[in-house]
Order: structure tokens, then C-alpha cells, then sequence
């Protein structure tokens, strides 16, 4: 996808997400005004609890905010319907995770063609692309195994691809360096600057690690759910 260089690619005002525990409520994020152009590579810091992945969450359209307004590539996120909002997630928006969340039963190829074929592309095509982005990662000797028989970078690397299978306009990367070792992390940043400044993508990294900082065209930090200029 290619949206209007004009526009933001994200813009919140007041953006706040609160959650119910009990009697009480938690604060997730709090009142949080945002503008991010495209192709900035924004790095997110703040300690456990600060707000990041829910930040990342209301990013990526897996939750809704409780106020506030939220637009991502020009997706009004507060007013989608659940079907807009599903269409979302498989092509507007690529997420990388900690934990890597591949499906164990799959391959490595049928994993990163899981989200085009559930976007309504053919498995031909589907195959191809996801084929040229693991040459690309360096996986090609590895289509064919399990999640389990690859190392964690690997594993990284595969979720990498099956992010960018649809095309997606933003990359949201929730602490994608936190299982792996320093070597590994350095590469899978690697990565994702080569996406930002070869490709243009536009990518938010959400990091107790300082791995990204030398790369990063944005800073924000984040404690108690709102934004601070400092850490």
C-alpha cells in the first residue's frame, strides 16, 4: 500500500484505553496525542506497565479505545465496523512479536502465507511472494520445517515475512528482540531499518532494548500511560 505521503499515518488525540478490574479501573493509556508521518522509524520506550503494548494494541486495531480519536493509514479506527476492522488487520497493519506467534503445526512458508490466503489471495500467488520475502530474509533453506526445528532468529525472520505478506502499510513491532540474543536482535533490527530506509515503511518498535535507538527518526516515551519527554 502506498497511502497519501501528505496525510499522517497515525494520528490520536486524547487517545485513552481503560480497563475494568473489579470495582476499579486500570489505566492502559491516558489521554495520549500522537501525529507520526509516514516512513518514520519510531522507537516506543517505557518501562513494564507503561502503556506500550497498549498502545501497540489500539495501533494495530486489536482493541478499541475507550475515548479519543485514532487514525492509522487513513482508517478511522474509533468508527470501523468489526468486518472493516478485520480487513485492518490483515492488510493495512503487519505485526511482529515478542513471542513470534507462529502456528507450531505449520511450516515456515505456510505460516507466512497464513495471512494473504486469509485476505482472499490464491495460493499460487500467496507462494510466491512469501518464497521471494524468505530468500530475501535468508530462510530459503528453510521452508519446509516447523517453527520448532528453527532457532529463535529464525523464527524472528519468519514472522518478519508472514508481517509483510499483505503489503502492509505500517509495522508494528512489539518487543521483537526480547527472546533473542544480542546477535540475533542486531540482525532482526537490521531488518526492520533496511524496511524503513530502503522500502520507506513506516515502523514503530516498542523496545526495553537500546538495539533501535541509533536508528530511529522518532523517540517517544511512555510512563503511566502518557507521554513524557524523557525517560
Amino acid at each position: 500500500m502506498n497511502p497519501d505521503q501528505s496525510q499522517p499515518m497515525i494520528s490520536a488525540i486524547g487517545l485513552t484505553r481503560l480497563y475494568k478490574l473489579g470495582d476499579s479501573e486500570v489505566i492502559g493509556i491516558n489521554q495520549v496525542d500522537l501525529e507520526i508521518a509516514a516512513g518514520e522509524l519510531v522507537v516506543l520506550k517505557g518501562n513494564s506497565g507503561s502503556g506500550k503494548s497498549t498502545l501497540l494494541s489500539l495501533l494495530a486495531g486489536l482493541d478499541r479505545p475507550t475515548q479519543g480519536d485514532l487514525t492509522v493509514s487513513g482508517h478511522d479506527l474509533t468508527k470501523t465496523s468489526d468486518s472493516e476492522l478485520t480487513h485492518f488487520r490483515r492488510q493495512v497493519v503487519g505485526m511482529v512479536f515478542q513471542s513470534f506467534n507462529l502456528l507450531p503445526t505449520l511450516n515456515v512458508l505456510e505460516n507466512v502465507c497464513l495471512p494473504a490466503l486469509l485476505a482472499g489471495k490464491s495460493i499460487a500467488e500467496s507462494r510466491l511472494k512469501a518464497a521471494d520475502l524468505l530468500k530475501w530474509l535468508g530462510l530459503d533453506t528453510r521452508l519446509s520445517h516447523l517453527p520448532a526445528q528453527l532457532s529463535g532468529g529464525e523464527m524472528q525472520r519468519t514472522a518478519i515475512a508472514r508481517a509483510l505478506i499483505n503489503d502492509p502499510s505500517i509495522i508494528l513491532a512489539d518487543e521483537p528482540t526480547g527472546n533473542l540474543d544480542s546477535h540475533n536482535g542486531q540482525i532482526v533490527i537490521g531488518l526492520l531499518t533496511e524496511l524503513n530506509q530502503k522500502w520507506g515503511r513506516t515502523i514503530m518498535i516498542a523496545t526495553h532494548s537500546s538495539l533501535a535507538d541509533s536508528q530511529a527518526t522518532v523517540k517517544i516515551f511512555l510512563k503511566d500511560g502518557m507521554i513524557t519527554d524523557h525517560p
